[in-house]
C-alpha cells in the first residue's frame, strides 16, 4: 500500500533559528504515526509545515501530489487538522461548530445537504455530543470544547486526521475514549491519524509509530518499544528516564527517576 504522506528533507526556520532540519516520514492508510519530543522540538511546526501553512523546504506529497498543486479545499476535503488552540465564536452552538466541518463540501450557496445533516448526526452520536448541540461553545467546559473540535475534523470525512495535542483539557477517561475511536478509525475506515502529544505512555498505547524529535531532528523513528529507550529518552529529555517493559504484547511504560 502505497503512502498517504511523503515528507523528505523538510527543513524551516524563523529568521535565522533553525526549528526543522531534514525531517523525512511517511504515513500511510490505517496508521496512527504520533510524535513525541521536548517542549521546542518542532513537534507543532511538522504539523503546520505539512500541511502547507508554514513554507518549508524539502519535498511533501498527499496522495502522490506535491503539496504546493492542492487547493486549500480540495486538501480540506481530504485531510482534517486540529490545532492545539483551535479558536471558536463565543456565540456558536455545538451544531454550528459541526457543520463548519463540512464547509469543504459546500456549494457556493452555503447549502447544507442530507448528507451533510446525516454526517453529523453519526458523528455527534460516537462522540456522545447529540444531548450538546444547541449549547453555546461558551457554555462548555475545556473537556467538551475539545470533543466538538475533535468532531469538527471527524465530520469532514477525511482520508487523514492531522492532530496536535488533542487530548488537551481531556480527562482520563475521555482520552482513553479518543484513543479508543482513533484506533477503530484507522482499524476499520483505513483514516490516516498523525498527532503530536507530550504523553509518553499515552502516546506509546495508540500508536503504531513514534517518531521523537530533538531540536528540529528525527531522532527515532518507530515501533514504540524500538523508541521508548531509557537510554534515548534520558539524553533527548535531559533527565533520567526509566523503562518498565510489560510483556511482548504491552508497550512499555517510561517514567522519571527523581
Amino acid at each position: 500500500m502505497n503512502p498517504l504522506l511523503r515528507a523528505h528533507n523538510v527543513s524551516f526556520a524563523y529568521t535565522e533559528r533553525p526549528v526543522l532540519q531534514d525531517v523525512t516520514l511517511t504515513l500511510s492508510p490505517g496508521e496512527i504515526l504520533t510524535l513525541i519530543g521536548p517542549n521546542g522540538s518542532g513537534k507543532s511546526t511538522l504539523l503546520r509545515a505539512l500541511l502547507g501553512h508554514l513554507h518549508a523546504r524539502g519535498e511533501i506529497q498527499w496522495e502522490d501530489r506535491p503539496l504546493h498543486s492542492w487547493k486549500r479545499r480540495d486538501l480540506a476535503r481530504r485531510i482534517a487538522y486540529l490545532p492545539q488552540s483551535p479558536t471558536y465564536d463565543i456565540d456558536h452552538r455545538v451544531i454550528d461548530v459541526l457543520r463548519l466541518g463540512r464547509a469543504p463540501y459546500w456549494s457556493a450557496f452555503g447549502l447544507e445537504s442530507t448528507h451533510d445533516a446525516d454526517v453529523i448526526d453519526r458523528v455527534a452520536r460516537e462522540l456522545a455530543l447529540s444531548d450538546l448541540l444547541p449549547a453555546r461553545m461558551d457554555e462548555l467546559s475545556g473537556g467538551q470544547r475539545q470533543r466538538i473540535f475533535i468532531g469538527r475534523c471527524l465530520v469532514q470525512e477525511p482520508v487523514a486526521l492531522v492532530l496536535d495535542e488533542p487530548n488537551t483539557y481531556l480527562d482520563i477517561r475521555h482520552q482513553v475514549e479518543l484513543s479508543t475511536l482513533l484506533h477503530t478509525l484507522a482499524r476499520t475506515r483505513q483514516v490516516a491519524i498523525l498527532m503530536a502529544s507530550h504523553d509518553l505512555n499515552l502516546a506509546a498505547q495508540g500508536a503504531d509509530r513514534l517518531l521523537l524529535l530533538d531540536a528540529g531532528r528525527v531522532r527515532a523513528d518507530g515501533a514504540p518499544t524500538d523508541v521508548l529507550t531509557a537510554e534515548l529518552l534520558t539524553s533527548t529529555y535531559g533527565i533520567p528516564m526509566q523503562r518498565l517493559d510489560r510483556g511482548p504484547n504491552s508497550p512499555p511504560i517510561v517514567i522519571p527517576v527523581f
